[in-house]
């Protein structure tokens, strides 16, 4: 997969928005509205900042599967996926605020074998029940040594839009840019039964970079600074 959104400081579905604010304070300025020109220009660097690209460099190392999004780890539940694996997984769920970066990384190498969008409601993106109801992105993952890992971008109370860039087919790496969800939302990430799991609820992680889990594997690939 070409990553395209690699070197760009701020991704590209982003800068509409950041266009529209900047509008919006040269507007102000022009008829001479100095505060509501400041409060637009502060609006203009948050929307900017919250599109943020930052660079990652993923470990790399065989079987490793890292965190798809930055933000709170809010379950580590084993349990039946139904839709798509058919079989008892380890659900790790990560709950991004409109704080943390919204670019999406893939959580481990190999080829995507499904794409499957799912249109929903927009419950907030911390309840039990956004898993299945709410409209998501489901992206499975066939590894290097044949397992599965099913990696989900959930919309939540104020996301209304996912953005994913990969198709059935592509070969990705660990770590690779796939996609983003605008505003607060959720990521579920589902490991085969034995994986070795590295985090626990609570705990804070950095897409593309920190561990969830070390799988069985015999060889691994990924994308370092990107």
């Amino acid at each position: 997969m070409a990553d395209r959104a690699i070197g760009i400081p701020v991704v590209r579905e982003g800068l509409p928005f950041v266009a529209a604010a900047a509008g919006a304070v040269a507007l102000a300025a022009s008829l001479g509205w100095t505060w509501p020109a400041l409060v637009l220009g502060g609006l203009t660097l948050f929307i900017g900042w919250f599109f943020r690209n930052p660079r990652r460099a993923s470990p790399c190392r065989p079987g490793i599967v890292v965190a798809p999004g930055d933000g709170r780890v809010m379950a580590v539940d084993e349990e039946f996926e139904p839709r798509y694996l058919k079989e008892r997984s380890i659900r790790i769920s990560i709950f991004l605020n409109i704080f943390d970066v919204h670019v999406n990384r893939m959580p481990c190498a190999g080829t995507v074998e499904d794409v499957a969008y799912q249109p929903g409601q927009f419950l907030a993106a911390n309840r039990p029940e956004a898993t299945v109801r709410n409209e998501q992105n489901a992206v499975m993952i066939r590894t290097p040594s044949g397992s599965k890992v099913l990696c989900v971008q959930v919309a939540g109370l104020i996301a209304r839009r996912i953005v994913c860039w990969v198709t059935a087919g592509e070969s990705v790496l660990c770590g690779e840019r796939f996609g983003l969800i605008r505003f607060g939302s959720r990521m579920d990430t589902f490991l085969p039964l034995g994986t070795k799991i590295a985090v626990s609820v609570g705990d804070c992680v950095r897409g593309g970079e920190t561990l969830l889990g070390e799988l069985s594997e015999t060889e691994a690939s990924c994308a370092q600074r990107s």
